[in-house]
């Protein structure tokens, strides 16, 4: 029965940091977009990559994942250039664009 209850609990955690970690993406997808848009660059969205997880804390205390993506964008069609940016829970904590010829 406990052994039931251990698997039941595990399963549920492993399918909730799946879900949670696949919204995270998604917003990742989004913030790097509109930030690629704002300096009319091209965005290459099948590039997004979560390098690292970890939990930290947020300004209010309490304990949030922090995710850290790279994603490549291009500023003139050719190159590929590398952008990063930081997640806390659902929030940006910070963005980086590599330098790009301005279009």
């Amino acid at each position: 029965m406990l052994g039931e209850a251990l698997l039941l609990a595990g399963a549920t955690g492993a399918g909730w940091f799946w879900y949670d970690s696949m919204r995270a993406r998604e917003r990742a997808v989004a913030l790097g977009r509109q930030a690629c848009e704002r300096e009319g660059l091209q965005f290459l969205d099948e590039t997004v990559l979560c390098t690292r997880t970890r939990p930290a804390r947020d300004a209010d205390g309490r304990v949030r994942l922090r995710r850290v993506y790279r994603f490549e964008f291009s500023d003139d069609g050719v190159n590929r250039r590398a952008g990063h940016l930081v997640l806390l829970g659902p929030q940006l904590e910070s963005l980086e664009l590599e330098p790009f010829l301005t279009p």
